[in-house]
């Protein structure tokens, strides 16, 4: 089962808002290699939650519950949509300056290519993750 990461802006849909509305269709990813990922993810993915902006932290984690799949709404056949449904917040949230802080975390997306919006995240890093998690 791989693992991914995807970035929110909380004050348009936050993981709150997740789980509030028990399911989510995840749209308007735009960069070629954040929809090539979303492309990539399958059915019964974990995927961690990461809150942009302010709070620049991982705040959740979910499920993928779909395919990916063409977005109806747009005009563009590399236009990708796919569901999550939250699985559960953390314990702690894990803040971005942790992770640049860590080594172990140096060439991972989420360090490297600030602006990407999907990421995959190793089975190692996130078997870390989970521990700076407290999970």
């Amino acid at each position: 089962m791989a693992g991914w990461l995807v970035k929110t802006e909380p004050d348009e849909y936050s993981f709150s808002d997740m789980e509030r509305d028990g399911k989510t269709v995840w749209d308007g990813v735009k960069n070629p290699l954040a929809r090539k990922h979303l492309r990539d993810m399958r059915l019964g993915d974990k995927v961690l939650i990461y809150h942009t902006g302010v709070q620049k932290a991982i705040v959740g984690m979910a499920l993928v519950d779909s395919q990916p799949h063409p977005d109806p709404k747009q005009n563009d056949p590399q236009a990708t949509i796919i569901e999550f449904k939250p699985l559960k917040r953390l314990n702690n949230s894990i803040p971005l300056q942790l992770i640049k802080s860590d080594k172990r975390f140096a060439q991972w997306e989420l360090v490297r290519m600030a602006r990407l919006s999907v990421m995959p995240v190793s089975v190692e890093d996130w078997n870390v993750l989970m521990k700076m998690a407290g999970e």
